[in-house]
């Protein structure tokens, strides 16, 4: 794999800038902090690709992917696009010879992510995804009390949001997005892997409600589904429960509940709660989490290019979530567990 004297050395390209989240301009900010160089900007909307003009004095842009891979001085690509084209546009960008990151997920199918795995090993590229949230406040939190042994071993995760997008967004489309659990869940199963650590995927139950009148939802009947679940279980005998509902009104502390040998944790995005036993007394103990510390990955994807440090959101590593939800999805059709497949 090509190693760079510099950070300053890795120039970047982007596909899709982003619309009113910006989000191409939020991404090639981070890079920059970092030290990397943003290079060139392609989007299909001529507007956007001009707003980056404005962003970025004398940056390239394109308004065809093809083109800016063929022509532009960029070293990685960040694809930034919905869900269903990353997998096709990782491929052409790694195919080209370019590092790749795409936002989360990966890709929307196991196979998919293997193809996209395969292709950067086959020409010695790396391939990540955003997973900036594995740098979140209160994953960091909660594992600093697992690794302090507050928690004990840790028997069950119960992961719990309510989400989905019922409007006119892309998101609220099945064949785009995915479905409901692909936008929060990767990241809550992300989170819940960071705990378990090694432990493999063994098999996955999953169960979808699909959206209760179509013909008056905006996608008709490619709508995403009004609830999905999934029970996953792992090799060390430990298992996740995850659901992401748009028809769920209980509210519980926290959206992720660690279930230990020695204490329960709430998890929330701004505090967290720890509740023991000391004989027949209940004890809770309560904190607010730290600052996320988002800016790490970049920092990482930069010293991996530039230093040969570890790479810590590795391709295979995105893949274990994208596997669960590929494998929930499956599993609901047919209505019987499915086990993990590793290559």
């Amino acid at each position: 794999m090509k190693k760079y004297k510099k950070a300053q050395d890795i120039k970047l390209g982007v596909i899709g800038y982003g619309g009113s989240f910006n989000m191409g301009k939020i991404h090639l900010e981070a890079a920059m902090a970092a030290g990397m160089t943003p290079a060139a900007v392609c989007d299909l909307d001529p507007a956007r690709a001009k707003e980056a003009e404005k962003h970025f004095p004398g940056i390239s842009t394109y308004t065809d992917p093809a083109k800016m891979l063929k022509e532009a001085d960029v070293e990685l690509v960040i694809i930034i696009t919905p869900h269903n084209t990353h997998a096709k546009l990782a491929l052409q960008c790694l195919k080209a010879g370019k590092h790749v990151i795409c936002e989360k997920p990966l890709a929307i199918t196991t196979k998919e992510c293997d193809a996209m795995i395969a292709e950067a090993k086959k020409n010695k590229l790396m391939l990540s995804t955003y997973h900036n949230r594995h740098w979140d406040g209160c994953i960091l939190e909660a594992m600093k009390a697992f690794k302090a042994g507050k928690i004990g071993d840790i028997v069950r995760l119960d992961i719990h949001m309510k989400g989905g997008f019922p409007g006119k967004t892309w998101r609220s489309s099945k064949s785009i997005s995915g479905g409901i659990m692909y936008d929060w869940g990767v990241h809550l199963l992300e989170y819940g892997l960071q705990l378990l650590g090694k432990a493999e995927i063994q098999d996955v139950r999953g169960f979808m409600k699909p959206c209760s009148n179509p013909a008056k939802a905006p996608w008709k009947n490619d709508t995403i589904e009004e609830e999905g679940f999934a029970l996953v279980s792992f090799n060390t005998g430990q298992c996740l429960t995850i659901s992401i509902s748009q028809i769920d009104h209980n509210h519980a502390d926290g959206f992720m509940t660690i279930i230990g040998t020695k204490a329960t944790y709430a998890m929330g995005f701004t505090d967290w709660k720890l509740i023991s036993n000391k004989g027949e007394v209940t004890v809770t103990e309560a904190g607010r989490n730290p600052k996320n510390e988002w800016p790490k990955y970049y920092q990482n994807i930069a010293d991996f290019l530039s230093k040969g440090k570890e790479l810590v959101i590795t391709p295979e590593w995105s893949r274990r979530p994208i596997h669960i939800l590929d494998l929930a999805e499956q599993s609901s059709k047919k209505g019987k567990t499915l086990p993990a497949k590793y290559k």
